[in-house]
């Protein structure tokens, strides 16, 4: 039995939303790397139960892959309380995955939140000005 979720664009959200961490390994039946990556996967969410390991078809969740920029598979990704914490496409060694989920599990998410609000507020500066410029009084 699998012991990770496949994602489509119906149940992302809400999966994404009641898990506060969640690895999402997005792929495709074609890719060899995708299938060299898989049985590293499957152990990782074996040996994390903890953990939701999530998949994304990208052949049959092309939305899901292009609202994540997704340009190469295999692309791991870590969304800890909805915040994307990780990315990065390639194959990843074992240790090399166990390393990460560790470093995420580790992550001050109060702190990954204050630099998240920071780089906002830097690209969308001016939000409520705008909304002032309406119509004359």
């Amino acid at each position: 039995m699998s012991s990770t979720v496949e994602l489509t664009k119906e149940n992302f959200d809400k999966t994404v939303t009641e898990n506060p961490f969640v690895l999402i390994d997005f792929w495709a039946d074609w890719c060899g790397p995708c299938k060299q990556f898989a049985p590293v996967y499957e152990k990782a969410a074996q040996d994390n139960p903890d953990l939701l390991f999530a998949k994304v078809d990208t052949e049959a969740q092309p939305e899901l892959a292009q609202a994540f920029g997704i340009q190469s598979i295999p692309t791991l990704m870590i969304v800890r309380d909805q915040v994307a914490v990780f990315a990065q496409p390639g194959a990843l060694p074992g240790p090399v995955l166990e390393d990460l989920i560790g470093q995420a599990r580790g992550l001050d998410m109060e702190e990954v939140r204050r630099s998240v609000a920071a780089q906002q507020a830097q690209t969308g500066q001016g939000g409520a000005a705008e909304d002032r410029g309406g119509e004359p009084a």
